[in-house]
């Protein structure tokens, strides 16, 4: 059984639970520990205990543990990546790039350990001087989501560290696998006790206590609306920073002058890889009417040519759902659309293969109109819908006729179309001729409205979070 990581000790827990291939429900990848409350506890204390030195350890001591680990996760990726598609169900390329990306992700904040800065300024009162200097923020606890169960960890572990944090991490049930690997790695990295906790279990007992003791200074947390509410509260009621990314119901507008194979490529992609399980995918593709027809069945030629399959096998194009309850949810959708007057017109059904995984086929509903619950909800799977309209000006209204703000993509060959949309779309990340899905990591990931709270995520921009401002005057 894999165990617990808590004050640098492996804890084993009250129970374990297993950890299933959703392309082959037979396939248990390990015995994982599971978390009560006390462990919960513990490891919230040895993270405060430590954080009494690590606060104020070096930069360069927090860049040589943050290199090491993006050193071995770089050499491993292969390993690594096809772990993670066998627990998560993405295919395996798509497994090892994101490992990749968690590489370069330490690697990055290894570079931004060494550069972190201040100002030193004249005060307005004479011979007075003033030093602006960041400082780390304590004890951060982090909620990881799992359809992305390596990259998004890094990206806020890596921060947290690199800025002098220390970290409670409360991985997804679902993807305990390459959490565990993190964890596994830093401490051989070198990571002093206490400075990474590994806390494995059920979000309503262990995530719930995170979120009730007070000693936890901050949390990050990725995945759903409902819970990122209930995160929301218990922070404000114990005043501590909190940092929130709740998904999306993003637009890909597809305007007449658009290049068709351009358009395509970006709503496969942006849609359907990744089995659509990604808070930045294209689940509404808003079409205007003279190039519909052309988008929509040449897309429906694209969907039946992708092989659904299992994500470690060669030639696969689309993995698994990654549980019973996401499938279940996914077909869901599917009906509801159809019963509000939506089209079913490519794929939509579970279908069989080899090994017995959760496997669907991509869905494509049109004829729908933005006020339908398939254009409202976020799906989370392989399913899109296609909204037909007029011209650029109800493409946009329609683009922004949403609670949620993460990502917008547009397909136009007009630069002042593109020019417009990137100023008046009312989302965090716009895409021009590319997939709403696949950001870098160098630079902010966000959104606006209900998709996002708090200071952006990745790139410099971390800091905001991560860190708190002090201002120091002197006198003579």
């Amino acid at each position: 059984m894999k165990p617990l990581l808590i004050n640098g000790d492996w804890v084993d827990g009250a129970h374990g639970v297993e950890n299933i291939n959703p392309s082959d429900k037979s396939d248990v990848i390990d015995l994982y520990a599971q978390a009560g409350v006390s462990d919960m506890q513990d490891a919230i204390t040895a993270a405060q205990d430590a954080f009494k030195t690590w606060g104020f350890s070096t930069p360069q001591q927090r860049h040589d543990i943050l290199k090491a680990t993006g050193d071995e996760i770089m050499v491993r990726r292969e390993e690594i990546g096809t772990l993670l598609s066998r627990e998560e169900g993405k295919i395996r390329a798509e497994g090892i790039a994101e490992t990749t990306r968690a590489a370069q992700i330490f690697h990055f904040f290894a570079g931004e350990a060494l550069r972190l800065n201040g100002d030193v300024v004249p005060s307005v009162r004479p011979g007075v001087s003033v030093e602006i200097t960041r400082e780390p923020v304590g004890v951060v606890g982090i909620i990881a989501p799992w359809n992305f169960p390596i990259a998004i960890p890094a990206w806020k572990i890596a921060p947290a560290i690199c800025y002098g944090n220390t970290v409670v991490f409360k991985p997804a049930e679902l993807v305990p696998g390459c959490a565990w690997e993190i964890a596994d790695i830093l401490h051989r990295a070198g990571l002093p006790a206490g400075v990474l906790n590994l806390v494995m279990g059920q979000g309503s007992v262990v995530g719930q206590a995170m979120l009730d003791d007070p000693r936890v200074d901050a949390i990050s947390f990725t995945g759903s609306q409902a819970t990122g509410a209930r995160v929301a509260d218990a922070c404000i009621k114990n005043m501590r920073k909190f940092q929130l990314e709740m998904g999306g119901k993003n637009p890909l507008v597809v305007l007449d002058d658009a290049d068709l194979d351009v358009a395509l490529d970006c709503a496969v992609n942006g849609a359907f890889f990744s089995t659509g399980q990604r808070c930045t995918a294209s689940s509404r593709l808003v079409v205007t009417e003279g190039i519909h027809n052309r988008f929509v069945e040449a897309l429906i030629d694209r969907l039946r040519a992708l092989k659904v399959d299992n994500a470690l096998k060669e030639g696969t194009d689309i993995g698994p759902v990654v549980d019973a309850t996401q499938l279940a949810q996914d077909c869901d959708y599917i009906d509801v659309a159809r019963a509000q007057g939506g089209n079913l017109r490519s794929g939509g059904a579970r279908v069989a293969r080899e090994t017995d995984g959760f496997f669907l086929e991509p869905a494509l509903i049109t004829d729908t109109t933005p006020d339908m619950r398939i254009n409202r909800e976020e799906v989370f799977g392989p399913v899109a819908s296609v909204i037909r309209v007029r011209e650029y000006d109800e493409a946009l209204h329609v683009a922004n006729d949403t609670e949620f703000g993460l990502s917008a993509g547009i397909c136009t060959t007009s630069l002042k179309f593109s020019s417009d949309f990137k100023r008046k779309s009312e989302a965090g990340m716009v895409m021009v001729n590319l997939p709403t899905a696949g950001v870098d990591y160098h630079v902010p990931f966000g959104g606006r409205k209900k998709s996002s709270y708090g200071s952006r995520e990745q790139g410099s921009y971390a800091k905001e979070f991560f860190t708190i401002v002090k201002t120091a005057y002197t006198a003579p």
